[in-house]
């Protein structure tokens, strides 16, 4: 009997030992059920859910800002905080940009600072059968938390040896309408390396504010310059002409020549140029690149230019130097308003509100 009781109580003490694993389970679950529906509570009394296509999440008593013309969504790469209402535009020459210099991490992460130094930055002399190139290049530069991206032309070339150029921008900057971008006509073939166009409007003003312009990439062959340059009046005006009423032209890029070589481009009136009396190149002996924009048109630009000696600024022997370009890059700063100043924007009366 004794037996018995002893295995009828260790049966009981069991027994007991499930119930109580039960409750606990059933009180940890109601801890949860708690603390969901708190949390729940708490998110739609602070938060609302805007759009399904694009979720975005904005808290209450704001109002999510609507996709403003030219595509972006909202979620996407914010517009910059500027510490000036002014962007820098520039131009670089990257010497023979494929493989060989790919394959040079400090060539290539310095070419990325230089980069980034700009709102714009159109590239000419991109030598590569590899299409992944600049793609891998802007993750690059992208790599401390920048939001760069690019349009790039075809290859271009009478030769073997075929060239393309690229813009490279700051989308927190510059929104680029990529059906408006093309590579210039030229049906007699004046040109080794036809432009490539692009139009670009500045971020962050009212659309209605915002500068917009007009983008032409050359690079001029430097065993024809005098013939070249004599038809970059004709690439001028078929830019400002081609239908989208765009008048801030701007000819950018390596035109291996000086202010004094401009051809039948000086018979644009009130053509200007951003770069002068210094060299382009890095051995600092000629100028070769410039940008050019005719003044009484694009009032936007500051009267601010340069060039960006990265010897200087990086510390660089020359050998170093001409590691990343046999050029340096050259800008021109522009401001961020149509017109080159903010409108006020009409509004409502208060009384007829």
């Amino acid at each position: 009997m004794q037996s018995v009781s002893t295995q009828r109580h260790g049966w009981i003490l069991d027994l007991s030992s499930v119930a109580g694993e039960s409750v606990v389970k059933r009180v940890s679950a109601l801890l949860l059920v708690i603390i969901a529906g708190a949390g729940a509570w708490f998110f739609f009394q602070n938060y609302q859910i805007v759009g399904l296509d694009n979720l975005v999440v904005v808290p209450r008593n704001t109002v999510a800002a609507p996709a403003p013309p030219g595509g972006d969504l909202p979620g996407t790469v914010p517009t910059m905080a500027r510490k000036q209402d002014s962007i820098r535009i520039a131009s670089f020459n990257i010497q023979v940009f494929g493989e060989a210099k790919s394959q040079k991490p400090e060539v290539m992460a310095r070419l990325a600072e230089i980069i980034r130094q700009f709102d714009v930055v159109a590239i000419q002399e991109i030598r590569c059968k590899d299409d992944g190139l600049i793609p891998r290049f802007i993750e690059l530069i992208n790599s401390t938390g920048r939001h760069y991206d690019f349009v790039i032309g075809p290859r271009l070339g009478r030769t073997q040896s075929k060239e393309q150029f690229a813009y490279i921008f700051d989308t927190a900057s510059l929104q680029v309408d990529r059906s408006q971008v093309y590579t210039a006509q030229d049906p007699l073939d004046v040109l080794h390396r036809e432009p490539l166009v692009a139009w670009f409007r500045v971020r962050g003003p009212d659309p209605s504010q915002a500068f917009t312009f007009t983008l032409a990439n050359v690079h001029v062959d430097p065993d024809e310059v005098e013939q070249e340059m004599n038809v970059m009046d004709d690439v001028f005006r078929a830019v400002r002409d081609d239908g989208r009423q765009e008048d801030d032209v701007i000819l950018l890029g390596d035109f291996n020549a000086n202010e004094s070589k401009m051809g039948q481009l000086a018979t644009i009136p009130g053509i200007n140029w951003a770069i002068s009396g210094v060299t382009t190149n890095t051995r600092g002996t000629e100028l070769y690149d410039n940008i050019f924009m005719q003044r009484t048109a694009t009032s936007e630009y500051t009267g601010r230019s340069g060039v960006f000696d990265f010897l200087r600024q990086y510390n660089l022997t020359l050998a170093e130097g001409l590691d990343i370009s046999d050029h340096l890059p050259v800008w021109a700063e522009f401001s961020i308003y149509e017109g080159g100043a903010a409108q006020p924007i009409a509004t409502v009366p208060k009384e007829k509100r």
